[in-house]
């Protein structure tokens, strides 16, 4: 059985460690964990690995976050990978910092990139991780928020959840989503 890991962030060194790019963040963890780096590919970089006799495909878009969904349209076309079987792991701004939600499908929820993948797959009916990044910003500064660095304080609360979004996305792929995983609070565990 194949999977679709889909991390999204912007590329650049400019993004790195910016809150959009927390996606990234979770697919280099994941990477690591399975001691695979990614190369460069078609509209993405790219690593695969093998888990409990799954295949995992990773990627990371180069086409940035608000443009998602072509790249993520050509790899599960590519591989083969049914929409069930591709996880997306996004920021999102409604939930606070280092709160993660696993859920088989949904609404862009205002999210740009989730919003790219579902017109480019024509379905919401694919599984997504969201990582709180929390809404500290005034009105108005919602793009300087999402593309400013973690600070301190979030950097000490989101790289532990790091850990936890890599045991997420191995539970969705040896188990699936039952319902139950719904949101994962920071403190819990």
């Amino acid at each position: 059985m194949k999977y679709l890991i889909t991390g999204l962030g912007n590329i650049g060194d400019e993004y790195a460690n910016t809150r959009h790019n927390i996606g990234f963040v979770v697919l280099d963890a994941l990477a690591l964990s399975f001691g695979v780096s990614f190369t460069p590919g078609r509209y993405a970089s790219v690593a695969s690995a093998r888990y409990k006799g799954r295949t995992l495909v990773m990627i990371k878009p180069s086409t940035y976050v608000n443009l998602s969904g072509k790249a993520v349209k050509y790899w599960l076309n590519r591989e083969k990978v049914p929409h069930e079987n591709l996880l997306v792991v996004v920021d999102d701004l409604a939930l606070p910092t280092g709160q993660l939600r696993l859920r088989a499908k949904g609404s862009d929820g205002g999210h740009n990139g989730l919003a790219d993948i579902i017109f480019h797959l024509q379905t919401t009916e694919f599984p997504r991780l969201r990582i709180g990044i929390g809404n500290d910003f005034a009105q108005g500064y919602q793009v300087d928020y999402v593309l400013s660095r973690w600070t301190r304080q979030e950097e000490e609360i989101l790289i532990p959840r790091v850990e936890k979004a890599v045991e997420a996305i191995r539970s969705f792929v040896t188990i699936g989503i039952d319902g139950t995983m719904g949101i994962v609070n920071p403190k819990s565990r």
